[in-house]
């Protein structure tokens, strides 16, 4: 099973070789068949450069050099699950805030396990994150919770970007809405409101070493609620039109 690592990429040149050769090494020690594909978002800085250099090393590093307007994190993913070739894919962040250890226990829980979705949970027994502010944690675990209070779920970290999808889960969730971060919880609440079978996996989080982050919380507040009302709607009013066919 050819594994797909979508990773966005906004002025990361300082974060993306180690961020590259973590997951290549850690990918080719374990002999599984993959591609990383960066999908470069017009950056600003040296990044073309930076990827361009790292493709003399990396054999199985692609590139979409730009990404074409509009631009935002959440363009970028959806310009990754509609060019990667794997038969599974996940997104990882550039800055090295996800662990290419974490990505192989994935991995091997959609294998083992024959589930659609891997979902990563930093706040599961045997989860941690490092250094992650403490204003953003209040309001990560105040939103997470509201949500899987809201959805029935035995699972509390939708905004995780950190998962594994099957190629026939990402068909199936089509067609993407959010622009933005909002993606990262429009993608799993929608693969499990359609019936996706989905096995959740504690990963670690680390802040990242170089730059700073583009979330603007006070910016995604009303894009969060949005796609959670609407995954909400389609939950309970869909009639099951969009559900998985078994």
């Amino acid at each position: 099973m050819k594994l797909s690592v979508v990773i966005p990429a906004y002025n990361e040149a300082m974060n993306l070789p180690d961020t590259i050769l973590a997951f290549y090494q850690e990918l080719h020690q374990n002999n599984i068949d993959h591609e990383l594909l960066v999908i470069n978002d017009n950056s600003k800085d040296n990044t073309i450069e930076v990827i361009t250099e790292l493709q003399q090393t990396v054999p199985t590093l692609r590139t979409i050099f730009n990404n074409p307007p509009h631009n935002g994190f959440g363009y970028a993913v959806r310009k990754g699950l509609e060019n990667f070739s794997g038969d599974c894919v996940a997104v990882v962040m550039a800055d090295l805030s996800d662990s290419p250890q974490d990505l192989i226990k994935f991995y091997n829980t959609m294998l083992e396990q024959k589930v659609d979705c891997v979902f990563g949970n930093r706040f599961a027994k045997g989860g941690k994150v490092i250094d992650y502010p403490k204003k953003k944690l209040y309001i990560n675990r105040f939103v997470n919770n509201m949500i899987s209070f809201v959805f029935k779920l035995k699972y509390n970290d939708c905004t995780n970007a950190f998962k594994l999808y099957s190629r026939q889960t990402i068909d199936g969730i089509k067609p993407f809405m959010s622009p933005h971060f909002n993606l990262t919880v429009e993608l799993p609440l929608k693969a499990v409101v359609r019936g996706y079978s989905f096995s959740v996996v504690p990963n670690s989080w680390q802040n990242r070493k170089h730059g700073t982050s583009n979330l603007k919380i006070r910016e995604m507040g009303s894009r969060y609620f949005f796609i959670v009302l609407y995954c909400l709607i389609e939950k309970y009013f869909s009639r099951g039109d969009f559900k998985k066919k078994w």
